[in-house]
C-alpha cells in the first residue's frame, strides 16, 4: 500500500530524493513519516509531517539538510536530502498512522502501514 524510491548510492556532500507513494486517498487524512535503520541498529524517526503540512517533526541529525513534503491530491510524499553523510546510510522507510500527537511521532508504534524500504548508501 506504500511504495518507497528513490534510493541510491551517493558521495558526501551530495543529494537523494525519496518518494513515497500511497495505494488510497485515505492515507492524504494520515501522518507520513520517514525512518531509517542502520545496520545493527534500531529504526528511528527521520521526519515526520501531519496532513496540513505544517509543523514538520525533524530528527536533529537532519535538520537543515532534510526536507519532508506531501502532496496529499497525489497522495504521495517525499523527502529531499542534501548534503548527505557518510552516517545517513540505512534503509529508509516511508509509514503512516493515524496519530495527531506531535509527541508521539517519533514511535514506530504510531505508524500502522509501512512501505517496503529503500537504500540510501553515502559514500566518503
Amino acid at each position: 500500500q506504500l511504495q518507497a524510491s528513490g534510493g541510491g548510492l551517493v558521495q558526501a556532500g551530495g543529494s537523494l530524493r525519496l518518494s513515497c507513494a500511497a495505494s488510497t486517498p485515505t492515507f492524504s487524512r494520515y501522518v507520513m513519516g520517514w525512518f531509517r535503520q542502520a545496520p545493527g541498529k534500531e529504526r528511528i524517526l527521520v521526519a515526520a509531517l501531519f496532513r496540513t503540512g505544517y509543523s514538520p517533526v525533524y530528527a536533529d541529525s537532519v535538520k537543515g539538510r532534510f526536507i519532508i513534503s506531501r502532496d496529499n491530491a497525489k497522495n504521495t510524499m517525499s523527502l529531499q536530502m542534501d548534503n548527505l553523510r557518510p552516517e545517513d546510510t540505512a534503509v529508509y522507510y516511508c509509514a503512516v498512522g493515524p496519530s495527531v500527537i506531535r509527541s508521539t511521532l517519533a514511535s514506530q508504534n504510531a505508524y500502522r502501514h509501512w512501505g517496503q524500504g529503500t537504500q540510501v548508501t553515502v559514500s566518503s
